[in-house]
């Protein structure tokens, strides 16, 4: 069975940084797509970025430059670390998995992921 728990989220100033981790049950990092995903208040779940099976990592364009998705097989889990956090930035954060063949079918559609964390928050004060 597939279990990812997210854990590290807090309330930062605006400017801080938070590392998120997500904890998975199996070794997921050689045969799973794995995400990161945002939720805020009142908007759809928006896609970070993802690696796939061949540790390539994609990112959304408004992620790119202040967000950095890493993982760590030996632990079973993935990363995200979140630099210069602004009060935008306050939302429920996911970490999700699907099993893949490899680049082409790993991006940041949610629909396309079938395992999900219970989320952790981030809040961002300014």
């Amino acid at each position: 069975q597939v279990q990812l728990m997210e854990s590290g989220g807090d309330s930062v100033q605006a400017g801080g940084s938070l590392r998120l981790s997500c904890r998975t049950s199996v070794s997921l990092l050689n045969n799973y797509c794995v995400a990161w995903f945002r939720q805020r208040s009142g908007k759809e779940r928006e896609g970070i970025g993802v690696i796939d099976i061949d540790w390539r990592k994609t990112y959304a364009e408004i992620f790119k430059e202040r967000f950095t998705i890493s993982r760590d097989k030996a632990k079973n889990t993935l990363y995200l670390e979140m630099n210069s956090l602004k009060p935008a930035d306050r939302g429920m954060y996911y970490c999700a998995a699907h099993p893949s063949f490899g680049e082409a079918d790993c991006y940041t559609r949610a629909r396309e992921f079938e395992h999900w964390g219970q989320g952790t928050q981030v809040t961002v004060s300014s």
